[in-house]
């Protein structure tokens, strides 16, 4: 049985840091499921959590060690694996977010669902799953309609 994959937006990652849920959500499902997120969204999550740690008075090393443990379940996705799937994610996403086209181009690239609280990948043409109902993702039977 091969594992079902879910790339991750930067968004996701700093919840996981700054939150419990999703980084339960993680570590529960790390075996199941391939967790994907591009270099470019992992060094977006460490520069605003940077930014975040500091202003909400948060322990900086006990946040640097969650984010590695974070990162641990997450398999980096170099820029230059996406690059071929540039245009058709920039022409996907349009003018809401163009920074954002590494994520999108992973999820086309390998065929699967974004985790985001991000609006911008609504009506990509790519499923998304927010937080508050990515366990549907994770409890459904692979294959079936509502997988994906």
């Amino acid at each position: 049985m091969s594992k079902r994959s879910l790339v991750l937006d930067a968004n996701i990652l700093i919840r996981a840091v700054l939150g419990r849920r999703v980084i339960h959500l993680l570590a529960d499902n790390a075996e199941r499921v391939a967790f994907l997120a591009p270099s470019i969204a992992i060094a977006d999550a460490k520069k605003h959590l940077s930014y975040l740690i500091d202003i909400h008075g948060l322990d900086i090393d006990v946040a640097m060690a969650t984010l590695d443990e974070v990162l641990a379940l997450v398999i980096p996705l170099p820029e230059t694996e996406l690059e071929p799937w540039h245009d058709e994610a920039i022409s996907r996403i349009g003018s809401r977010d163009s920074d954002d086209w590494p994520i999108l181009a992973a999820a086309l690239a390998i065929d699967c669902p974004v985790w985001t609280e991000d609006r911008d990948f609504f009506g990509t043409g790519v499923p998304t799953w927010t937080t508050d109902r990515v366990e549907l993702f994770f409890t459904n039977t692979p294959g079936s309609s509502e997988s994906r």
